[in-house]
């Protein structure tokens, strides 16, 4: 492992972003190609291909892929069984009771296991660890058997309790991989050793359900650059915003649920803190969707859960990303009401806009844009096609959308725009001012493909105070998997109340735990600066649901008194005052282990041999924005040199993606080559 480049490569639904770096040299080299469908690794080969001729000079590849995320979207994962203590087969279907919509009077769920998949043995264990009945492995046995029988290639084990006591599935799982013909066995109390039930089955289920295609799919990317001559490290980003070892991936592949989108939201932190922004609003524009996440004091939102689809729970802690469709390839148009609609449903590359020529009739926001003059038609992103074909564009507008409406191509088109432009400021707010923050105080960031093309007009609809455009918005996913630390989180249900706790033997098993968890971080082989240990409990006064999050150190032992005082000052934190007399339980305990990989200097991106705005000029382009027509400045921006100011209306073309400054605002290139983009005064 000898090479001096470094890969990032984010796999979306329409492009594969690939991000290559060159430690010797401090080339920064970026490319796009079409996402391929079916196995994203050709994809994935092509596109570093493009810009690496020879991949044993590569030293390591790191990767944000969507594989599991659209199997679970899709529903595409593999059969999977389930054992179950007895009494609890239905635990995945009953979820917490809700319904997928609230007030309705219909609604249906099916789980990703189907209920004669789903088995039963005699076993139990109480609350407090204690064996009621101990497990038959041979009833183990003759289940598991009966499963891989009917079909079943994954299994997932799931016995009650098991996070206070997790001998009876232990015992289970040791029967069923004595019998099962695949390596697909999960334990529960491997994935999530915590309390409550249904999150415990359903994030073990989940990643059964995901390991057979997660696995082979990386198999197959292994292989693939492994014929190539690499020889490197391949890592994988996990939703918490870290990347982890393949092997790690292909145990635990339901960590990768939010693996591109946090890839992202990595990159837009490193940038904006480099370039002294502390407050940010990501707003990453792909082809298919459109991915929200808060950045407040320089720190990413985490979440220690999210669903992604009614009913399917992960609880695992992921950086906190909403999602709504609304992407380049967003198809618009008319609902039964008459109502224009935009998204969810999304051309993806293939067939793509209607401008790609590729089969597809119906307008997307894509095609929009390039109507509008947004997007140069001669300068394709991707690399496929010589050409965008406005005039095919523009007939799909006027059939499905102006002629209905009785208003013009133009006019239909700017609808498009504004109400895709509404969802996604929706989005924002539901991150920043449902959240209660100022939304004037934060700078959204961009990224995507097609980001860029919507900043000013998200800017004006919520109120943001600015916009922070990278240097290379279309591939700042798979600058996140370059930068991303590798981190490892273990949690552990205690469920005790705070004074019935050895605080000294707790403290001992921290510490034990950190090191096994440290042990999974350095089998990848990688090269760290530096490792970090996080510790936290989950803490709450006794009668109460909600927990808060208590930061501790064992490293200078535990003692009771340090505990309480933490919880005291973690608990005024968030609610303003104690409650007296009322004793304190401690939940769980969280143990983090960040390997941090050595620093990405966002310098290599300063604009070298910086021109002036008239030299970077290319012209004119006539545009559409606020109901009329405007001729917009028509500029190079990757010429741009540090302190240029560029007034709106402007294009600004890159490689990778588009930039519009709407009417009304300027931007400025600042020292690291972002782009400033704010009101006029």
């Amino acid at each position: 492992m000898s090479g001096t480049i470094v890969i990032g490569v984010d796999v979306g639904g329409t492009f594969t972003d690939v991000f290559v770096f060159n430690e010797a040299t401090g080339q920064v080299e970026t490319t796009k190609v079409p996402s391929t469908r079916g196995d994203q690794s050709k994809g994935f080969i092509e596109g570093i291909g493009r810009k690496v001729t020879d991949f044993a000079d590569i030293r390591t590849v790191v990767h944000g892929t969507t594989v599991g995320t659209n199997a679970l979207l899709e529903r595409k994962g593999t059969r999977t069984g389930i054992i179950t203590t007895e009494g609890f087969r239905d635990v995945l279907e009953m979820r917490r009771r809700d319904r997928p919509t609230t007030w309705g009077l219909r609604g249906a769920f099916v789980p990703v296991v189907a209920r004669p998949d789903r088995v039963e043995v005699a076993e139990r264990v109480l609350a407090d660890g204690t064996i009621l009945e101990a497990v038959d492995p041979e009833a183990v046995k003759r289940q598991a058997r009966a499963l891989a029988e009917a079909g079943c290639e994954a299994v997932c084990v799931f016995f009650i309790n098991g996070y206070a006591n997790p001998e009876n599935e232990r015992i289970a799982v040791e029967a069923v991989r004595s019998v099962w013909p695949t390596t697909y066995v999960t334990a529960a109390t491997e994935i999530l050793p915590e309390i409550r039930e249904f999150e415990r089955l359903s994030t073990a289920t989940l990643n059964a359900y995901l390991q057979p295609v997660v696995s082979s799919y990386l198999d197959r990317l292994e292989q693939g650059l492994d014929a190539k001559g690499f020889d490197g490290e391949l890592l994988i980003v996990q939703s918490n915003g870290g990347v982890m070892g393949v092997g790690t991936a292909k145990d635990f592949p339901v960590r990768t649920a939010l693996s591109g989108p946090a890839a992202g939201v990595i990159a837009a932190q490193a940038i904006a803190a480099a370039a002294g922004f502390e407050n940010i609003v990501t707003c990453d524009m792909g082809g298919t969707s459109f991915d929200v996440s808060l950045v407040a004091e320089s720190v990413a939102a985490l979440t220690p859960q999210t669903a992604i689809d009614f009913g399917m729970v992960v609880r695992t802690p992921m950086i906190e990303i909403t999602t709504i469709g609304a992407g380049g390839g967003s198809i618009a148009s008319l609902d039964a009401s008459g109502l224009l609609t935009v998204g969810p449903e999304s051309a993806g590359s293939d067939p793509g806009p209607v401008c790609y020529g590729l089969g597809n009739t119906r307008p997307t926001v894509t095609d929009a844009n390039l109507i509008l003059g947004r997007i140069n038609p001669d300068r394709p992103i991707g690399g496929k096609l010589d050409r965008l074909d406005v005039d095919a564009a523009r007939e799909a507008i006027r059939k499905n959308l102006s002629d209905l409406l009785g208003i013009s191509v133009e006019e239909a088109a700017e609808a498009i725009l504004r109400l895709a432009n509404a969802k996604m400021a929706g989005a924002i707010r539901l991150v920043s001012i449902e959240k209660g923050h100022d939304p004037a105080k934060f700078a959204a960031m961009p990224f995507g493909g097609g980001g860029a093309l919507h900043t000013g007009a998200l800017i004006k609809e919520v109120g943001l105070g600015s916009a922070l455009v990278p240097r290379f918005p279309g591939v700042t996913s798979a600058l996140g998997c370059v930068v991303a630390d590798m981190r490892h989180d273990r949690v552990q249900t205690v469920n005790r109340l705070l004074s019935s706790i050895d605080a000294v033997a707790l403290g001992a098993e921290l510490q034990s735990v950190a090191d096994a968890t440290e042990s999974v971080v350095t089998s990848a082989g990688a090269a760290f600066a530096r490792i970090d240990r996080v510790f936290e409990f989950d803490m709450l006064y006794l009668g109460q649901t909600h927990t808060v999050a208590v930061a501790v150190d064992p490293a200078d032992g535990l003692t009771t008194e340090a505990i309480q005082t933490a919880f005291n000052t973690a608990y005024r934190t968030a609610y303003g005052r104690l409650l007296d007399g009322i004793p304190v339980r401690v939940m769980n305990y969280r143990v983090t282990v960040i390997g941090r990989r050595p620093a990405f200097d966002m310098a290599v991106f300063a604009p070298k041999d910086g021109k002036p705005a008239d030299a970077c000029r290319i012209g004119t382009r006539t545009v559409w924005a606020e109901g009329a027509f405007h001729q917009a400045g028509l500029y190079d921006r990757l010429s741009l040199a540090v302190g240029e100011r560029i007034a709106g209306p402007a294009i600004l073309e890159q490689p990778d993606t588009t930039i519009f400054v709407d009417p009304g605002l300027y931007a400025v290139v600042d020292s690291f080559g972002n782009l400033v983009i704010r009101p006029e005064v």
